[in-house]
């Protein structure tokens, strides 16, 4: 083990004490509802996105019940989340996409799920890891600020270049855990303006301390 992952793990551990029981924050009962949260979660916040779930997947209770909904139908349920034009282009297509070209089975595979529209690299590691329990390690906004100032990755480091450098830092079988971690750090702790510095156990690691 080198000095950077005996590092990378410690940090794991204080955040762990932190946030024991990280874990999605969207609301779900089917494998399309996750995928369809997930794909309304960009850039927009969880809670926004369950407030419109809510109503949607009580609306939609079956894939061929959003294909039969117009573009239009779909855009005008989740108005009030940003993008929702875009959206609801998105879902609409992917819905019949996986009806017509997988008999209604969404895919398993990380190249056939990132082929469908408006699902790119992390929401199909977010749906892999939440839904299949395959290791993956999501960067959103959050995984990504955090790696930043915690020195796992560099300022200018893409998505992927900051997944990747977690995939080496962590062994397999935390990353599942590590993302959900890492966004609870990142969201209710070591914030984009006002992260807690004063009260955090891990600033010592901290590239960029804020006091």
């Amino acid at each position: 083990m080198t000095k950077k992952q005996e590092v990378a793990l410690k940090i794991y551990d204080e955040i762990s004490k932190l946030y024991p029981n990280a874990r999605c924050e969207l609301n779900y009962h089917k494998d399309y509802e996750l995928l369809i949260a997930i794909m309304l979660s960009a850039q927009t916040t969880d809670q926004a996105v369950n407030k419109v779930t809510d109503r949607l997947f009580e609306k939609y209770d079956s894939l061929v019940s959003i294909e039969k909904a117009s573009t239009e139908e779909i855009e005008n349920d989740i108005r009030n989340l940003g993008l929702y034009r875009n959206k609801a282009k998105n879902i609409k297509n992917t819905v019949d996409i996986i009806i017509n070209k997988y008999s209604g089975m969404i895919p398993k595979t990380q190249v056939e799920l990132e082929s469908l529209p408006g699902v790119g690299r992390k929401t199909a590691n977010v749906y892999l890891a939440e839904m299949h329990h395959v290791p993956r390690i999501a960067v959103d906004t959050h995984v990504s600020r955090v790696s930043i100032r915690l020195g796992f990755a560099s300022k200018k480091a893409t998505p992927l270049i900051i997944e990747k450098k977690l995939m080496s830092l962590f062994p397999q079988e935390y990353w599942i855990s590590l993302h959900h971690k890492l966004i609870f750090f990142g969201r209710y702790f070591c914030t984009a303006r006002k992260p807690n510095c004063k009260k955090c156990p891990i600033i010592e690691y901290c590239k960029m301390p804020e006091l």
